[in-house]
């Protein structure tokens, strides 16, 4: 070969190895901006799952807190409910004891009882539902007993007399108050 023919093949190559060059440079760009593509992919996707696993432990949270709060507010339920015929009983002695002028000295001791008992009792949360005669009967917020004829016909519909009273627990009707109706 002559000279002019070796150089032209020695630039040939050097301008064929460049070309090659820059194709190994751009298939390895291209992969490269694939593989960043797929990592910010994956990065995205565990952002997500932690977004929404924080959220859920949020809520875990918030949830178990209500329930705790629920939960202390009306854990001695129970033993109310244990206490209200004792209220009661109590109650009915006061309103004997009242009858019998010569027992003043018992009537003193019952309600200082009943009184300590019903301070410690609503220090606990128990309140009262208050239920006076002539009201009008809610089913929602009162318990029919017995239906009588009423006295009157405004009367009809209406609380006539209440046989128990009614509790709460908190914001919890623990028991409905008792009374008979109208009719």
């Amino acid at each position: 070969m002559s000279k002019k023919h070796k150089t032209q093949d020695i630039e040939d190559q050097q301008v064929d190895g460049f070309e090659n060059e820059t194709v190994e440079v751009d298939e390895q760009e291209v992969i490269e901006e694939t593989v960043e593509e797929k990592l910010e992919g994956e990065l995205k996707q565990e952002k997500e799952k932690f977004l929404r696993l924080f959220a859920e432990f949020e809520n875990y949270k918030k949830r178990t807190s209500r329930e705790r709060i629920e939960l202390f507010s009306t854990a001695s339920e129970d033993v109310m409910k244990t206490m209200l015929p004792v209220l009661d009983d109590f109650e009915r002695a006061l309103s004997h004891i009242e009858e019998d002028k010569e027992a003043e000295e018992l009537r003193k001791g019952v309600l200082l009882i009943y009184q300590k008992l019903v301070n410690t009792l609503e220090q606990k949360g128990l309140k009262v539902i208050k239920v006076e005669k002539g009201e009008a009967f809610n089913a929602d917020n009162h318990e029919a007993i017995t239906q009588i004829p009423a006295p009157t016909d405004d009367l009809k519909g209406k609380i006539i007399d209440i046989i128990e009273k009614g509790y709460k627990l908190g914001d919890k009707v623990i028991r409905f108050p008792k009374v008979v109706i109208g009719q």
